[in-house]
């Protein structure tokens, strides 16, 4: 990993896919959506006019982690048996 590619995977998440597509932020999100089990919910946000707000949601709420940390991230919880690794 070169410096260019550390200090941008520090702004957004990035996902490097099989047919060596680079996905970062908000379109990476809904990769994972779709890879996760929820294909319906990911074909939805993928559609051109929620892909936008999906971006600046990510975009939000990557620029103000702590803030968000505080609300959503307590404490840590066990994962669930089912829960893929």
């Amino acid at each position: 990993m070169n410096d260019a590619l550390r200090a941008a995977c520090r702004r957004a998440i990035h996902v490097h896919t099989a047919d060596d597509e680079m996905l970062r932020a908000g379109r990476a999100v809904v990769f994972v959506l779709a890879v996760l089990g929820y294909p319906t919910s990911a074909k939805i946000l993928s559609l051109p006019p929620v892909l936008f707000f999906v971006e600046v949601a990510y975009r939000i709420v990557s620029n103000n982690r702590r803030f968000f940390a505080r609300f959503f991230f307590r404490k840590e919880r066990p994962l669930p048996d089912s829960a893929p690794l």
